[in-house]
């Protein structure tokens, strides 16, 4: 018997009608049932779910089914499972739910090509159950937990190199709750590499119709005790002490610690939270929360945790009690900070810092632009309105920001005329509280209105390249920024100008980015453009010349034939340009072309298609699926990665030179790691 690719492991328990459809998803993969072995646990169900699970063994020969008692957790049948799977990887499907009919076959070839040890699939919410989604904004072949939103997502749904389990003797502890956190947990920090399908939907995540999921029907805090103090001992068993724990830790200070304790405690009689789950509890704050996991909490977190170091059990008790309440009590500004007026602030007694109140940071920008135009004298002015929530507009001193994004150049900064607004943003907040001793609140936004100036030719003021706007909305001495919109009416056509003491004459052209912000293309030919006839449908380093991007695409419409000669050019934000030309096939517009990154100086490079005819140049668009190279050059290795927040609408490429000591020395670490555990 060949040894399959893959082992589905379903464990079910009273998983009727669901479980009909969920083993049919997992028969009906593409990847082919000589590729598949089904291993399904019938854990002691009491509703027909053993006698449907042998229906269908009878009709698929790639599906076992294993009876046995029941225990009360999907942990144990999940481990026996475990034990008989001969799959190269192994995949954990829960009864209620079901798979797309590409997943698994797109989930091992992104293993397979990428060499990695975990694949997320894309989750799918069926009638509203939660899935994760900040992990799946993006395909991304090959990333770890410390660079991806991977870790926010606990859950065993995944694709996992059986070696690695193996190799770790990986089980699943039998917990009624949170038994599949501790496995994943030592999984993610363990595995040589992570992938994620975030371009088809691989799972459909779904509650059952009579509400048994063990997720919902295991709600007490004490079910969760075991398996929460087991997290945390997997994070100090692998991460030593640093910011790479702390930022693993946060995930489970938010989620496993202080979400419970806010909607699960009062659940609990006083008793047992006094002499059981409170000392526990304190016993994690002391032993895992460190002052840099608590700056990045949400202001009630941060006050929680405060009074358990503290060992102030009624407060603890009373906030969580009065939690509802206190959420909606207002702001003070003091010394250009925000804080939540919470009764325990600035109290004596209780000990807890200015900082845990502290909601400067979380405050958004309310904002709006007007307009963008051009004016006689060549600069483009912005109107607008903009205020920070819970600030009264007093003292106002407003900033249009500029921060070019493929190049060096230092920021730039243009004061705003602030003036009284005639009609602040609708937002829904005209009843809103504000902070401040000021005016009533029909006047509070008045100063909300912005001018803003931006004069391109002023000198060296902005150098060549894109460069993304901001506003620094500052009011009473509080400061926030955030990216500018684009006015409704769209951005304004390019203008050349001349800066001062050059003569040379350059474009520069405001854009809209795909997520409606405003952008400005300075030099070259005007602002890569979306309503191009260019379209990319490919991108990769070359396979055997590393440093070698190849660019796949074709030309579109009857614009097409005022292309001329066209190049693939990469460009820094010094002037430096590499191009080479791109082949047309003269009959159907397609082109292939090949752009080498070696020998260029490191830095970020910006790379667009540019003709020579009528046509705009053209931006080769930020790539979800393209991952980094490597190769060697004259004195030291080099790499090249994509770098997707540097642009939202353009492929920009991030050269370094590798350092060689530091690199061996954390592969040393990673090894001697291994080694230990």
């Amino acid at each position: 018997m060949s040894q399959p690719r893959v082992s589905v492991i379903v464990p079910a328990y009273n998983a009727m009608p669901e479980l009909t459809d969920c083993i049919n998803s997992a028969i009906e993969q593409t990847i082919g049932l000589d590729q598949l072995e089904i291993i399904a646990v019938n854990d002691g169900s009491t509703d027909g779910t053993g006698k449907e699970l042998d229906r269908l063994a009878a009709t698929c020969a790639a599906l076992r089914v294993i009876h046995q008692e029941s225990s009360g957790t999907a942990a144990v049948p999940r481990n026996v499972a475990l034990d008989v799977a001969r799959g190269d990887f192994v995949f954990f499907l829960d009864s209620d739910d079901y798979l797309g009919p590409d997943a698994l076959r797109r989930m091992v070839a992104m293993a397979d090509e990428n060499r990695t040890d975990i694949v997320l699939g894309k989750m799918v919410s069926v009638g509203g159950r939660a899935v994760p989604t900040a992990v799946f904004k993006s395909t991304q072949p090959r990333t770890d937990i410390f660079s991806s939103a991977a870790y926010r997502t606990l859950g065993c749904w995944k694709l996992f190199r059986r070696s690695l389990l193996e190799r770790l003797n990986l089980r699943f502890p039998p917990f009624r709750n949170t038994e599949d956190k501790p496995f994943t947990a030592t999984a993610y920090l363990n595995a040589d590499g992570v992938s994620v399908v975030a371009d088809y939907d691989c799972y459909y995540h779904r509650d059952r119709a009579n509400g048994n999921n063990l997720t919902l029907t295991a709600q007490n805090l004490s079910h969760r005790m075991q398996g929460t103090r087991m997290c945390f001992e997997t994070v100090a068993r692998h991460l030593e002490p640093g910011a790479r724990r702390d930022q693993i830790m946060r995930r489970h200070v938010e989620w496993e610690l202080c979400g419970p304790l806010w909607w699960l405690l009062l659940r609990e009689s006083e008793e047992d939270i006094r002499e059981h789950i409170y000392p526990e509890i304190r016993d994690w704050v002391d032993r895992w929360v460190t002052d840099p996991v608590i700056e990045k909490l949400q202001p009630r977190d941060r006050l929680l945790l405060h009074l358990l170091r503290a060992d102030r059990f009624d407060d603890v008790m009373t906030v969580i009690r009065d939690a509802d309440r206190d959420a909606e009590r207002g702001h003070a500004v003091d010394g250009g900070r925000v804080y939540w007026e919470h009764p325990l602030f600035r109290d004596p007694g209780a000990g807890v810092p200015d900082s845990a109140f502290d909601v400067t940071g979380r405050l958004p920008v309310r904002h709006r632009t007007d307009s963008a135009s051009w004016q006689q004298d060549g600069t483009l002015r912005l109107t607008g309105h903009a205020f920070i929530e819970h600030v009264a507009t007093l003292d106002p001193a407003t900033e249009l920001v500029l921060r070019c994004y493929d190049a060096d150049h230092p920021e730039v900064r243009v004061p705003a005329r602030v003036h009284a607004a005639a009609g602040p943003p609708d937002d829904g907040l005209a009843d809103e509280r504000l902070a401040d001793d000021g005016p009533p609140d029909d006047g509070r936004r008045a100063d909300a209105g912005f001018v803003a100036d931006v004069d391109p030719a002023a000198g060296a003021l902005l150098g060549r390249g894109r460069w993304n706007l901001f506003l620094d909305v500052r009011a009473q001495g509080v400061s926030r920024t955030v990216r500018l919109k684009a006015p409704e009416a769209g951005a304004v056509p390019a203008r050349t100008i001349t800066p001062a003491g050059s003569g040379e004459p350059t474009v520069v052209e405001p854009y809209v980015t795909k997520w409606g912000n405003l952008s400005l293309h300075v030099g070259g030919r005007g602002a890569p453009r979306e309503d191009t006839p260019f379209r990319t449908t490919g991108l990769a380093w070359h396979p055997a010349r590393r440093d070698t991007l190849v660019v796949t695409g074709r030309l579109e419409g009857e614009a097409a034939g005022g292309a001329g000669p066209v190049r693939l050019r990469a460009e820094n934000g010094r002037g430096d340009r590499r191009e080479v030309p791109v082949p047309l096939d003269g009959t159907g517009g397609r082109f292939t072309a090949e752009l080498p990154f070696k020998g260029l100086r490191p830095g970020r490079w910006t790379v667009n298609l540019a003709p020579s005819g009528s046509l705009p140049v053209a931006a080769v668009p930020v790539a979800t699926g393209l991952g980094g190279t490597h190769w060697f050059g004259l004195a030291r290795p080099r790499t090249a990665r994509p770098v997707p927040e540097a642009s939202e609408t353009t492929l920009v490429v991030e050269v370094r030179a590798v350092d060689v000591p530091a690199l061996v020395r954390r592969r040393l670490r990673r090894a001697g790691r291994r080694t230990r555990n």
